[in-house]
């Protein structure tokens, strides 16, 4: 589903069950851990920050493999709990410059986000595990299969979650960014 993401997330207590059911599935790591650097800006034109429920994000990630700009806006938009979001996101050649261009159209940093990331493939699932300074280590589920709607896809990625019988931990519904700035929501 182009432009839309479905994920589910969870503190992760131990990765280890994780990787051996994920190993047992046929599922390999998607290459070497990569450490990825999240900052999170603030728009002039309104501000991200104000709703009670956050539900939008504009982000320039910088890894060892290159750069990318991100836009999300998560729905339903005011309420606690999102079931997915809208999201645009492309390549950058030069992060420095993409930097420098936010701050001249007077966009404001808000947090950064450093983590180590661990992606693993099913044709249906992307999973990665996170170590994110500060915060801890999660696992982030995301449907990436073929699917009718946005229902359908969460059923499908619900489904994978629950037949993989493993304890994942709690159930957390906000960002890393949220969690940094301490926000609940």
């Amino acid at each position: 589903m182009q432009y839309i993401e479905i994920e589910r997330k969870y503190a992760l207590p131990d990765p280890g069950p994780l990787r051996a059911k994920l190993a047992e599935l046929g599922a390999k790591p998607a290459g070497p851990s990569r450490r990825q650097i999240d900052a999170y800006y603030n728009a002039p034109h309104r501000d991200f920050l104000a709703p009670e429920a956050v539900s939008e994000w504009l982000r320039l990630r910088t890894a060892d493999d290159g750069a990318s700009l991100n836009y999300k806006r998560w729905h339903p938009v005011d309420v606690r709990v999102k079931t997915h979001a809208d999201e645009y996101e492309t390549p950058v050649g030069d992060a420095e410059a993409v930097r420098r261009l936010l701050i001249a159209l007077d966009f404001t940093p808000m947090v950064t986000v450093d983590k180590t990331r661990e992606t693993w493939r099913l044709p249906e699932v992307e999973i990665v595990i996170d170590h994110v300074a500060a915060a801890g280590d999660f696992v982030e589920f995301e449907f990436k299969g073929d699917a009718e709607d946005v229902t359908d896809a969460t059923a499908t990625l619900d489904r994978f979650i629950t037949d993989l019988g493993i304890d994942l931990g709690d159930t957390i519904n906000r960002g890393y960014p949220h969690m940094l700035l301490d926000r609940d929501h």
